[in-house]
């Protein structure tokens, strides 16, 4: 299977930054795309920013032209950098992959256990 290790939240100020990172392992064939989910309180888990093995990016509404997802492939790393941030963007961020590994004949979904973003003066 695949673990995923996050790493980079904490407390931030509003209209400060930060920036994640999450690291796959495990015996995996190939990574179809990596990206960032979060969820607040009360809330559901919603996109944040997604990248393709290619490059490809997507972004949710609330985060486009404040945050930047990159990807290193060979280390199977994948990256948010927040900038601008507001309390609003207090979540906990899951980092995702989908996957192919040995013995599964499609890709699959994993995630890692989050980390916590807190904005707040």
């Amino acid at each position: 299977q695949v673990q995923l290790e996050e790493s980079g939240g904490g407390l931030v100020q509003p209209g400060g930054s930060l920036r994640l990172s999450c690291v796959a392992s495990g015996s995996i064939i190939s990574i179809s795309n990596m990206g960032w989910y979060r969820q607040a309180p009360g809330n559901q888990r919603e996109l944040v920013a997604a990248i393709t093995s290619g490059g490809s990016t997507n972004y949710g509404d609330s985060v486009k032209g404040r945050f930047t997802i990159s990807s290193d492939n060979a280390k199977n790393t994948v990256y948010l950098q927040m900038n601008s941030l507001k309390p609003d963007d207090t979540a906990v961020y899951y980092c995702n992959t989908r996957a192919k590994v040995p013995g599964i004949l499609y890709g699959r979904n994993y995630w890692g256990q989050g980390t916590q973003v807190t904005v707040s003066s």
